[in-house]
């Protein structure tokens, strides 16, 4: 996946005018990853309600509350992670068929460590952010589509931001501070929500420079749809740390 990423990610300023086949391009991003959304959701809800799996994932309270993960529920929450490093390292030569899976892979582990949500929010208040965040995504993701700004000098800064995310956020872990807590998660709303914009224009990089190679431009929705979904589902985490009503 490196390899793939280097390859077209500095590719040389072209004209970005419309064009069908991009269209076309950026409707199979989007119809992927929306797709991807409706399985996270429904996972989630499994995960939250059907026992067999919420005593595999989470500790519960004797009063029904959610108290952590288990060692599984752990496993699972990180693996994505792992997943994603690891496929840099070993995708050297992706095709069409492992990079389907690796979007679906990450999306499954995704929606079942997600369901703890569920455990700790209303169902009303998740609703809510959903489609604050859906609306913001179609912002963002218009932004970058149509701007005829170069937003390829946000890269290097964002990557280095979300890594200083990760690192808070696991500081955080030991912290438990609410106060740090929401720093940081306004913090990811900033940084993510960039990531959209730049992430979209990326995108339509990505299709000009593949030149019309079919395998390739596959591929390329398959990543596409992956690097959009994490960061909608970031930014549906962040946001959910201020719009979120907690069970009582």
């Amino acid at each position: 996946m490196s390899d793939y990423k280097g390859q077209y990610s500095s590719a040389p300023t072209v004209d970005l005018a419309y064009d069908e086949g991009l269209r076309k391009f950026m409707l199979g991003v989007y119809n992927k990853m929306g797709l991807g959304l409706v399985l996270t959701g429904v996972l989630a809800w499994a995960a939250a309600n059907v026992p067999a799996i919420q005593q595999l994932m989470f500790n519960i309270t004797a009063d029904g509350r959610f108290a952590g993960y288990t060692i599984l529920g752990y496993v699972i929450t990180f693996a994505p992670v792992v997943i994603l490093l690891g496929a840099g390292f070993v995708m050297k030569n992706p095709t069409v068929a492992t990079t389907t899976a690796l979007y679906w892979l990450v999306v499954a582990l995704i929606g079942l460590s997600t369901g703890a949500n569920f455990l700790v929010y209303t169902g009303g208040s998740i609703a809510t952010t959903f489609f604050v965040t859906a609306a913001a995504f179609g912002a963002l993701s218009l932004f970058g589509y149509t701007t005829k700004k170069d937003l390829s000098a946000w890269g290097k800064f964002l990557f280095m931001a979300v890594i200083g995310l990760i690192i808070a956020s696991l500081v955080n872990m030991f912290m438990k501070s609410p106060i740090f807590y929401l720093l940081i998660s306004g913090a990811g709303v900033l940084i993510f929500s960039a990531l959209i914009a730049f992430e979209t224009q990326s995108l339509k990089r990505t299709y000009y420079a593949l030149g019309g190679d079919e395998a390739g431009t596959a591929m390329a929705t398959n990543y596409g749809a992956l690097s959009l979904y994490i960061s909608f589902i970031n930014l549906f985490q962040f946001l959910l740390a201020f719009m979120g009503v907690r069970r009582d």
